[in-house]
């Protein structure tokens, strides 16, 4: 089994009482200075008042967590793509975190059109894929949709050049997923995995598949799919052996803070519950290593939401894939 260079030390947090919309509840994450602060949505451009609803979780997040960008995992506009669409659908429910002056990162999905790259308000600066860095994080953004020699080798070259200390990945199609419509998409895997592999990827996003996921790390690699941010396939999580946690009850974001060797996450619904929250360590190991669990605080355990998918979270990891 390759050297895992990342542990997790993961809490499975209970499903509480449902609080009113807009309203945020608790926050797990830990506002350390200087950190790297940001929200993943994917799947979200729908237009629909179940997207406005999630959005307006964000803004009320952002009240308590002053996340400065937001990665997009793409279907940035599902449906119609005319001036107004692009309205309804982005600039009307994020705006006001767009007046705060978050910005927008944006990828490309299946259901969007190659022209959204030169968007303003999704900064892809007229390109199909790109790369850039916060802090001590460099984030390499892929367009799945055409993984040719060229992106591949562009990919390969940027990974290979870049000194940060974290290196992220993101794209619409997941490498690994437990979603019963589509799943993993293992044809891409087998062309992206060598290099995060090879160049020390830690944590890779994702979306399609409409529900939210976190993988078991694969090769020391931590895969998130963040699919339900306005559309959802309720009901089609699979049990699998890949599940560490996953939800597919409702709309999900998350919310992303890296201080140092620190990752930390959140995951929260239309209605503000915490569905996942964590912390990945970012350090070197000799060995192959498996996440340590602790059951959810402020709930029985049985009460998580690994369980509510039926996820079993105990016994020995199954090898890496």
């Amino acid at each position: 089994m390759p050297t895992m260079r990342c542990s997790v030390i993961v809490t499975c947090v209970a499903l509480a009482a449902l609080s009113l919309p807009l309203r945020a509840q608790e926050l797990t994450l830990p506002l350390k200075k200087d950190s790297v602060r940001f929200a993943v949505i994917g799947d979200m451009g729908d237009g629909t008042k179940q997207q406005y609803a999630l959005a307006g979780q964000m803004v009320a997040y952002h009240s308590k967590f002053p996340f400065d960008f937001v990665i997009m995992l793409g279907d940035n506009l599902i449906g119609r793509k005319n001036p107004a669409d692009y309205q309804k659908k982005f600039e009307l429910p994020y705006k006001p975190l767009l007046d705060a002056g978050v910005k927008f990162y944006a990828t490309l999905g299946n259901h969007d059109v190659s022209n959204e790259r030169f968007y303003k308000l999704f900064n892809m600066n007229g390109q199909q894929y790109y790369t850039y860095k916060k802090g001590n994080v460099r984030f390499f953004v892929l367009d799945s949709n055409y993984m040719n020699p060229q992106q591949l080798a562009w990919l390969e070259k940027e990974l290979q050049n870049s000194g940060a200390d974290w290196k992220i990945c993101y794209f619409h199609h997941p490498l690994y997923s437990s979603g019963a419509y589509h799943g993993s998409s293992v044809e891409l895997r087998l062309l992206l995995e060598p290099l995060f592999i090879k160049y020390g990827v830690q944590v890779v996003f994702a979306g399609h598949d409409h529900v939210y996921e976190r993988v078991k790390p694969q090769h020391g690699i931590h895969y998130f799919t963040e699919g339900a941010s306005g559309e959802l396939r309720k009901g089609n999580l699979r049990k699998t052996d890949l599940t560490a946690a996953g939800y597919d009850q409702d709309r999900t974001f998350m919310l992303v803070e890296i201080a140092g060797d620190e990752f930390y996450f959140q995951t929260i619904s239309r209605v503000g519950q915490t569905v996942d929250s964590g912390m990945i360590q970012r350090a070197a190991k000799t060995a192959a290593s498996w996440p340590k669990v602790r059951p959810g605080q402020g709930g029985s355990p049985d009460r998580t939401v690994a369980k509510a998918v039926g996820v079993k979270l105990t016994g020995a990891p199954p090898a890496a894939r």
